[in-house]
C-alpha cells in the first residue's frame, strides 16, 4: 500500500574483471551493470472519514473548530485535517466518561458480558484488517505487509487475550490473625487517561485500551499528531459493537 514501488536491477559485480577467465569489456560492462530505479508512489484505496474527536460516542468537531493536518511520509502531501483538541475538549471527554463510568452500564456489567463484546470488537477488527492495515501503512510509512500481515493479527490476537482475561480477575481471601475476615476485591478504578505514540499505534492501542476496559474502566485517550488515523477507525468499531 503506502509504499514506494522500487523497480530495480542490481547484479554484483567482480572487482577483478580477469577472475571471469575472458576478456572484459570495461564499457560492456559499465552498460550491463547499470541500475534503473523508479518511484511511483501507490495511492491507497481506503478512504479517511473518521478525523473528528470522538466523545461521549459521538465524532464532533473540536470546540475552537481547529483542525491539523496529519501527513503522507513517503511525499508531505496532507492525508487529512484531524480536529485538533484542547483543554475544553478534554474537559468535555472526561466529564463524559466519568459520566459512563459512574452511571453507564461497563463497568456493572457482568464480566462474561464484557468479554463477549470485546471478542466482537476483535472479530470486526478481522473483517476490517484491510482498511486498518491500509490506514496504518498510509499514516505511518511502515510496509503495508508488516502492518496487515503482522501487527493487525497481532492487535486481533491482544484483544482476544484481554477479553479472555475479564472473567477471572478474582478477589482474594487472605488469612489473618485473630477473629477477623480478611477479603481483597479488586474493582475498576474509573476514568483512564491514556496517550499513545507514533511508532505502532495500533498495538499501542491495544496495550492501553485492551486492559483498561477489561477491567471494567472508561477512557480517555489521547492519538499522537502524526498518526492519528488507524486509533480513529479503531474507536469507530469499538462503538459498533456495543460500547
Amino acid at each position: 500500500m503506502a509504499t514506494r514501488r522500487i523497480i530495480s536491477s542490481l547484479v554484483s559485480r567482480n572487482l577483478y574483471p580477469s577472475s571471469l577467465g575472458r576478456a572484459f569489456n570495461w564499457n560492456r560492462g559499465i552498460g550491463t551493470y547499470s541500475t534503473a530505479v523508479v518511484e511511483e508512489p501507490i495511492t491507497p484505496s481506503v478512504q479517511v472519514n473518521y478525523t473528528q474527536l470522538l466523545i461521549n460516542g459521538k465524532f464532533v468537531d473540536a470546540a475552537s473548530g481547529k483542525t491539523f493536518p496529519t501527513l503522507d511520509p513517503r511525499t508531505g502531501d496532507v492525508i487529512a485535517n484531524v480536529a485538533e483538541g484542547d483543554a475544553e475538549d478534554i474537559n468535555r471527554a472526561v466529564s463524559a466518561a466519568r459520566t459512563a463510568f459512574d452511571e453507564g452500564a461497563w463497568p456493572k456489567m457482568p464480566p462474561y458480558e464484557r468479554s463477549r463484546i470485546l471478542l466482537r470488537f476483535a472479530d470486526l477488527i478481522e473483517k476490517n484488517i484491510d482498511e486498518l492495515a491500509a490506514l496504518e501503512t498510509w499514516d505511518n510509512g511502515k510496509t503495508h505487509e508488516q502492518a496487515a500481515k503482522a501487527e493487525l493479527p497481532m492487535l486481533v490476537r491482544l484483544f482476544r487475550y484481554y477479553a479472555g482475561w475479564v472473567d477471572k480477575i478474582h478477589g482474594l481471601i487472605v488469612p489473618a490473625d485473630g477473629p477477623h475476615h480478611v477479603q481483597v476485591l479488586h474493582e475498576p478504578i474509573g476514568v483512564c487517561g491514556q496517550i499513545i505514540p507514533w511508532n505502532f499505534p495500533l498495538l499501542m492501542f491495544a496495550w492501553k485500551v485492551g486492559p483498561a476496559l477489561a477491567c471494567g474502566n472508561t477512557i480517555v485517550l489521547k492519538t499522537v499528531e502524526q498518526t492519528p488515523l488507524s486509533a480513529l477507525y479503531a474507536s469507530k468499531l469499538l462503538h459498533e459493537v456495543g460500547f
